[in-house]
């Protein structure tokens, strides 16, 4: 069985304006993640759903795969993780 990790990092933040960017020792929260999952020997891929090219190159340059941009329509304040999900896979569909 192959096991696939998804972040979902969306830009937008309101209440915490690019939350995903705080360091903690050295090292924004969007590379935690990444490197989290990276080094869970049970995940054998590790990718990241995200509106901004920022995140999306310190998601590649931590390891992850982030073969494309979110829509900005599942990007907002009441966007759900299920419609982050059903992005994936459909953009992983398509890709493969």
């Amino acid at each position: 069985m192959i096991i696939y990790a998804l972040i979902p990092a969306r830009s937008g933040s309101k209440r915490i304006k690019n939350k995903n960017l705080l360091k903690l020792n050295n090292k924004n929260l969007i590379q935690i993640s990444v490197e989290q999952a990276l080094n869970t020997k049970e995940i054998d891929k590790v990718f990241v759903s995200t509106d901004s090219k920022k995140y999306q190159k310190i998601s590649i340059d931590a390891g992850a795969l982030a073969p494309y941009l979110r829509d900005k329509k599942i990007s907002k304040d009441r966007s759900t993780d299920l419609e982050c999900f059903q992005d994936f896979l459909y953009q992983l569909k398509k890709r493969e």
